[in-house]
């Protein structure tokens, strides 16, 4: 197996770990337009209630379930590229294993 079959998603593990690690630092930049858009209507709304001296629970909560789920997307991303990295691993090393079997 040549080290290339691997490389493609091996980057794209990295890239989605940096992005997971900028997520939970509460960075928007790894966030998709969905996501984005349910931080900055929660961000918002909590200040809007602070400016009127409401309590800004809910917005609080609505903010944490945002973060929380831009987080479990790119830790199923990440899952989903493992899951495939070894699947490309396998299929290599039964290929090479039938390949060295099969000279006699």
């Amino acid at each position: 197996m040549s080290k290339s079959d691997t490389r493609r998603l091996d980057k794209a593990i990295q890239q989605t770990n940096r992005k997971l690690d900028a997520v939970r630092n509460r960075e928007m930049w790894p966030l998709d337009g969905r996501e984005r858009r349910a931080v900055l209507a929660a961000l918002a709304s909590g200040s809007y209630r602070i400016t009127r001296g409401n309590s800004p629970a809910r917005a609080e909560q609505k903010l944490d379930t945002a973060w929380q789920s831009a987080e479990t997307r790119l830790i199923a991303e990440v899952v989903a590229l493992q899951s495939e990295r070894q699947r490309v691993v396998n299929e290599a090393a039964a290929r090479a294993a039938k390949k060295s079997s099969s000279w006699w």
